[in-house]
């Protein structure tokens, strides 16, 4: 079994899990290619700098690729490439990027159809229900291989329509949501009929978290945050807690790991708090610094605003440390209000700052029970081999669907044209 894994960006620090199911079902006997539409962000990882050598880009055969690999699908495949163009036509006048975009996404997958055909690929699977699954649906209306795709949630969830999420859910042979919420969203942009394909196969953990060494919780009041630094993940709303701690004279250190669009904001929230001495913005740093920093700290803190289910809360409750969150998306599938962490309405920074306050001030008895409970769900519901093979079954039924469909249709090509009824058969 020859499996493509197509993503848009990769790698990329904050999507480590993928590596980890590719990872996962190779040691299950899978044969999985790695394919991307562009390379991720400067690694800071060997074993994502070893991903990026294994990756091949569809971007790297330029505008002129592009267009070589048009021209040689129109003299192979005419009638199919008419059907993805107008797909793509139908999609893009409906989508938020435009029709010109959608008809390069069929270029890109006249591209992946060659050089799936070249690797033997029996079936592709992308991550996100963003462009990588809109090549990977185009390349199936060229001819390409079956495809199936995972939903992490936001975006999929915000803008479904503009994204064709159903389009796409109608070409797939079966679709992924990391949890109960994300399956509940999918289920509300597709037809019933199409309700069968839904799945739930949940992200797995990085063993390096689940077998560390443990450390004692520090005495110091050290408290982290970790993700991209984006409107869904609340950071702006965590600096205004951070200044009613202050404004309580309650003493902690908080650090920010992560990048992205929001940091100068989030660094002027800061000056005008007056809290460069409590908060520091840290950038990006390797899974290795970042399991450090989490036990390092008396517990993670996420308030974000719209989710899937994030990695990062299962790698600081694997490292039995307690987490502070919100009653959103799938978060409360995994952290339980006052056993493993605490859980606040979203947007209430009175309510986190409060939260924050109780983490600091809690007995350490109490806060290493809470990480125990914390660790043994993510070792109950998280486990990357588990989650794989549940994965591998449906790469397994889904080519063997598509070789029985093949088989049968090369019987009746092979089987006697019956003679037709009445006078014309005469």
């Amino acid at each position: 079994m020859n499996v493509a894994y197509l993503i848009n960006s990769y790698p990329r620090p904050s999507q480590s899990f993928i590596r980890r199911e590719m990872e996962a079902l190779e040691r299950q006997g899978v044969c999985v290619e790695r394919f991307a539409l562009r390379p991720g962000e400067p690694a800071l990882d060997e074993m994502d700098r070893a991903e990026a050598r294994r990756t091949r880009y569809v971007l790297s055969v330029g505008g002129i690729g592009l267009l070589l690999a048009v021209a040689r699908t129109l003299l192979t495949r005419p009638i199919c490439l008419l059907k993805a163009l107008k797909l793509a036509c139908r999609v893009g006048r409906r989508s938020d990027r435009g029709t010109l975009f959608y008809l390069i996404y069929v270029a890109e997958a006249c591209v992946l159809l060659r050089w799936f055909d070249e690797a033997g690929v029996d079936h592709v699977h992308a991550h996100f229900g963003t462009n990588s699954t809109a090549v990977a649906m185009f390349c199936r209306k060229l001819g390409g291989p079956s495809y199936s795709f995972t939903a992490h949630g936001p975006e999929e969830f915000d803008k479904p329509e503009a994204l064709a999420l159903g389009e796409k859910i109608k070409h797939a042979a079966f679709v992924i949501a990391v949890c109960e919420f994300g399956r509940s969203q999918l289920l509300r942009w597709c037809s019933y009929e199409q309700w069968h394909k839904m799945h739930v196969v949940r992200c797995g953990v990085d063993q390096a978290f689940l077998r560390a060494a443990q450390r004692s919780l520090p005495s110091a009041p050290r408290l982290l945050s970790v993700g991209r630094l984006a409107e869904q993940k609340g950071q702006l709303l965590l600096i205004e807690a951070a200044s009613m701690l202050k404004s309580r004279k309650i003493d902690f250190k908080l650090v920010l790991v992560g990048d992205g669009e929001l940091r100068p904001q989030i660094a002027e929230l800061i000056a005008k708090h007056s809290l460069d001495d409590q908060v520091a913005l840290a950038g990006w740093k390797s899974n290795q610094t970042i399991r450090g920093l989490m036990q390092d700290a008396r517990a993670l803190v996420m308030p974000s605003f719209a989710e899937g289910l994030p990695v990062v809360l299962m790698e600081s409750l694997a490292l039995k440390r307690p987490v502070i969150s919100t009653y959103i998306a799938g978060i409360p599938e995994l952290v339980e209000n006052g056993v493993s962490g605490f859980l606040v309405p979203a947007g209430d920074a009175a309510a986190l700052a409060d939260a924050m306050a109780a983490i600091l001030a809690a007995d350490p008895d109490q806060l290493e029970c809470m990480g125990e409970r914390g660790s043994e769900r993510v070792r109950q519901r998280h486990d990357a081999s588990i989650e794989a093979a549940k994965l591998a079954t449906f790469f397994r039924q889904t080519i063997a669907e598509h070789h029985a469909a093949v088989t049968v249709l090369d019987d009746l090509g092979d089987a006697p044209i019956p003679a037709a009824s009445g006078s014309a058969a005469n």
